[in-house]
């Protein structure tokens, strides 16, 4: 079945309280796919976000970001007064992110919506805590001890709450108990409004597809609670760690710095940390699209310490064991695979066992030496999603404006804009009339916006995921608009 969707992060939407949140805006947002004859909503991943601000880089997997908690709907049930929150100087802008004013002022607010939640909790909130009992004690301690120990990585805390010492961790549940309560307090709300929010977009027939990063960051509960799970040695320091090699785009590769799972040692529990981290997605989304899936296959392994890719080798991951595994143990799973960059033979094999489909980028199907290639969309196959851009790509006019001339003419020959269409507008309009089952652009492309718009640059730390859409910017223009094409293209 042909359709589309937008892609919008959570943190972009329109809000006058620092960042987009799961309140009337993205109601709003949900609204505004309906009338343009919209089915998929794609956002990038919910948790919480920690050193650089990458939603690609957080504390814990499974839980929720405490910015996204609306303080209207706080208020409206009874946890705050507006007097508490509207009058605070969030010191951004309406089109962009200040996570610095956010990680300062944001906790100050919850911890008094917190307050009056535990001192009356709900009917459903012990059913809450015992229902993600596998993962909320850990992360509520973790985040507890992070604060008591002034945001420094877990690598560097005493030893005995390194190694998780049963005496010191109960010491510590005792003595930071109110500071637990507190964070399991905030998942309560983050998890009350997101399904709240799910259920208001399945309910007008929008599904949500969320983003699950394949690695975990080396400062998180993930890791620190599960050492087992990942490549560590005697002192639980990394022996390696992931990134990409080099190649046309960076002569020394990329050096994420995630730890590498210990895929030995999953396989003989039955995968069961990923049948956790899986199930926990089909619950919060309709489907999921998985970051850099090529590592199921084979995956790049660098030398922890060394200060570039260069030096890494390729190393076998667990390829359909692990489908195999989710299959059994969750049933169907609605999944996208992230099959970007130099793939292997193996990793298409893979991809064609599970029935995923791939993706597929438009913007990477101008080139400067005008070769052929798959991201063409006549070349797309209909078992794809295809996109304009991703949240790691230029805006497409972006692209345009800094591309080089022979670039430049051939996306024009290829996308023809039609008089007084935007260059934009064109590429939106080629890939839904592409073969792929699934068209996703970003709502940058949507509005023809340029370099400011731009949401991340790899590998560089700092300006990144701050772009906010502006208030009134959902048009029923607009709408009438990407409804027509759905309507022209079948989707």
């Amino acid at each position: 079945m042909r359709a589309s969707g937008i892609l919008l992060h959570i943190s972009s939407l329109p809000s006058p309280h620092g960042i987009g949140t799961m309140g009337a805006a993205a109601k709003d947002f949900v609204d505004f796919l309906v009338k343009a004859g919209q089915a998929y909503w794609q956002i990038l991943p919910v948790c919480p976000t920690s050193y650089g601000d990458s939603p690609y880089q957080s504390f814990s997997t499974f839980a929720g970001n405490p910015y996204f908690i609306d303080l209207d709907l706080l208020a409206k049930a009874g946890l705050l007064q507006p007097e508490e929150y509207e009058s605070i100087d969030w010191e951004s802008t309406p089109g962009c992110v200040n996570y610095g004013a956010l990680y300062q002022k944001r906790y100050v607010v919850l911890h008094k919506a917190c307050a009056r939640l535990l001192a009356a909790p709900p009917a459903d909130y012990a059913d809450f805590l015992a229902k993600n009992a596998f993962w909320l004690p850990d992360y509520a301690l973790f985040m507890a001890l992070k604060d008591a120990h002034n945001g420094v990585c877990w690598q560097q805390w005493e030893e005995p709450l390194r190694r998780r010492e049963p005496e010191t961790l109960a010491a510590a549940r005792a003595k930071y108990a109110a500071d637990i309560d507190f964070w399991q307090a905030v998942q309560y709300l983050f998890y009350t409004q997101w399904h709240d929010l799910k259920a208001y977009a399945n309910a007008q027939g929008i599904e949500i597809i969320g983003d699950l990063p394949i690695y975990v960051a080396e400062d998180s509960v993930d890791v620190w609670s599960c050492p087992q799970e990942f490549q560590l040695d005697e002192n639980l320091v990394p022996t390696e760690v992931a990134g990409c090699p080099p190649d046309g785009f960076s002569a020394t590769g990329q050096l994420w710095g995630n730890p590498l799972y210990n895929w030995e040692e999953m396989h003989k529990t039955g995968y069961k940390w990923w049948l956790k981290r899986i199930g926990k997605s089909k619950e919060n989304f309709d489907m999921l699209r998985i970051d850099h899936f090529r590592a199921f296959d084979t995956y790049y392994a660098i030398p922890y310490g060394h200060k570039t890719a260069e030096n890494g080798t390729w190393e076998k991951g667990p390829g359909m064991e692990l489908f195999n595994a989710i299959k059994n143990d969750l049933g169907y799973v609605n999944i996208i695979a992230e099959d970007l960059g130099d793939i292997f033979d193996s990793v298409k094999e893979l991809l064609r066992d599970t029935g995923f489909p791939g993706m597929r980028v438009l913007q990477f199907g101008f080139n400067s030496d005008n070769t052929d290639n798959d991201h063409l969309p006549h070349n797309y196959p209909k078992n794809c999603c295809a996109y304009t851009g991703t949240h790691d790509n230029s805006t497409i006019m972006q692209w345009y404006r800094e591309a080089d001339p022979k670039s430049r003419a051939m996306a024009r020959r290829y996308v023809k804009p039609r008089l007084f269409e935007r260059f934009s507008a064109a590429c939106v309009r080629v890939v839904y009339a592409s073969p792929a089952n699934l068209a996703i652009i970003p709502m940058q492309d949507i509005l023809g916006l340029g370099a400011d718009a731009r949401m991340n640059v790899p590998s560089t730390v700092g300006g990144n995921w701050k772009w906010r859409m502006l208030p009134g910017r959902l048009t029923a223009s607009r709408a009438e608009k990407l409804r027509s094409l759905a309507d022209t293209y079948f989707r």
